[in-house]
């Protein structure tokens, strides 16, 4: 599905009227293809914290080319700061010194990301320096241009050789339409992370279950979570029965037609995990629905249906997985909640209170899971659907401009988010929730 303000904006008379009005001039994003290198390109190390010695092997081991000397004339795909020495305010003028003069020699649709210590973890100068990170990398993000991203990447005490799947991800076209966001690493739990024998498939003998599998953002979660490897388990109504069948057996999957919300729906899904695949290693609550009116005009219906599929299914589900120990070790549970949890929408009260308890499914699990189990979200902002199609063309306009890369995301933009939590190199990104939503300018 095409932008058409992007596709009027790259034509030669849309420069000319984008340049003269100041209208807003979207970036086309490079989104990754199977098989290519994760970064086309060179990273820039920089910074002299304590990752910084890991920081070159942790690159290579993702075949990702890597430098720590800045030259006089080479430009470069991403810039990696250890800001994790930055111990008090006074020190903080070397984000300005090492970034300003390489904003102007970065490739197009760069990434850039910035290294710290948990505040939480240290106190009174380092916390102070540590905390100012996020304002720094959030406003760069809304500087930076040309489909760049900028991320804060949180690292506790002996959680530096789990940063690689985090930096993979982060560093490549995987994570076009995510910037602006503050990732914890080794925060909740473990701080080790799971092996990966081929990180072009590191899902490859891994089981994954998602709902609302059919169409739309959770076709292709299922299709992301089968190019890494894993064997899909595609769930939906039974009205989409065929629809999910055809995907799955596109996929060489496994499917099961049913209504979560129905009574015995976490029972059967569990039995069906533990039989026929010996459990499960990632569960993706991806099927919602929406049944917008503002509150004066709220029917019981309208909010316990939205209720009912969004929140109270996901929590059912992810308790019986868990009391009857069919996600295996080192699995991964990855909530689908949106920006109207965060910000909020006009005529959203019953869809924003779901979504913000997906958020709070994390919250309430993070600290409690063992056996190296993990739970996270993403938060979509505007992403480009068949159901978005049908929004007014001045509302759409409207919600595809209001972030820093001007433009709608796309389902495969939510997806390769949820595959990164996936990946068993990822047992220490616990407790995260990551708005994928091109950097919203207002409200989140």
């Amino acid at each position: 599905m095409s932008d058409r303000y992007q596709d009027f904006a790259s034509s030669q008379i849309g420069k000319f009227l984008v340049k003269n009005l100041g209208l807003p001039s979207p970036t086309r994003l490079e989104r990754y293809d199977a098989g290519a290198p994760l970064v086309d390109g060179t990273v820039l190390l920089g910074g002299d914290g304590r990752l910084a010695r890991s920081l070159p092997g942790l690159l290579d081991d993702l075949g990702i080319d890597h430098t720590d000397d800045a030259g006089p004339e080479q430009r470069f795909k991403g810039l990696v700061y250890d800001a994790t020495g930055l111990t008090s305010s006074d020190r903080l003028g070397a984000l300005r010194e090492f970034f300003t003069p390489l904003l102007r020699r970065l490739e197009t649709c760069p990434r850039v990301i910035v290294l710290g210590t948990p505040p939480e973890q240290v106190a009174g100068a380092e916390r102070v320096a540590q905390r100012a990170l996020e304002g720094f990398t959030r406003s760069l993000g809304k500087e930076i241009g040309r489909g760049g991203t900028v991320q804060l990447v949180y690292v506790a005490a002996g959680a530096e050789a789990a940063a690689t799947s985090t930096l993979g991800f982060l560093l490549s076209p995987k994570s076009a339409y995510v910037s602006g966001q503050v990732v914890r690493i080794g925060a909740h739990g473990a701080t080790t992370a799971g092996g990966v024998a081929d990180w072009t498939r590191p899902l490859t003998g891994r089981v994954a279950l998602v709902t609302g599998a059919s169409r739309g953002i959770g076709e292709q979660i299922a299709r992301v979570l089968h190019r890494d490897g894993a064997t899909v388990v595609g769930v939906d109504v039974p009205q989409a029965a065929s629809e999910l069948q055809a995907l799955m057996r596109e996929l060489d999957g496994d499917w099961l037609a049913l209504d979560i919300t129905g009574r015995d729906a976490p029972q059967r899904i569990a039995h069906h995990l533990a039989e026929q695949h010996g459990g499960v290693d990632v569960v993706v609550h991806n099927a919602g629905i929406t049944r917008d009116k503002k509150l004066a005009n709220m029917t019981e219906d309208r909010w316990d249906s939205v209720m009912a599929v969004n929140l109270t299914a996901p929590e059912r589900i992810t308790r019986e997985l868990l009391d009857r120990g069919v996600i295996n070790d080192n699995g991964s549970i990855v909530g689908v909640a949106s920006i109207a949890g965060i910000a909020g929408n006009v005529g959203q009260t019953n869809y924003a209170a779901s979504k913000a308890g997906v958020i709070g499914l994390v919250d309430s699990l993070a600290d409690d899971l063992d056996r190296g189990i993990t739970v996270n979200a993403v938060a979509p902002g505007f992403i480009i659907t068949k159901m978005t199609a049908a929004v007014p063309f001045a509302t759409r306009e409207v919600g595809q401009r209001l972030n820093a890369m001007a433009q709608g995301g796309l389902p495969v933009d939510v997806a390769e988010t949820v595959a990164w939590y996936a990946s068993p190199g990822s047992t220490a990104v616990n407790g995260n929730v990551v708005r994928v939503c091109g950097q919203m300018m207002l409200g989140a």
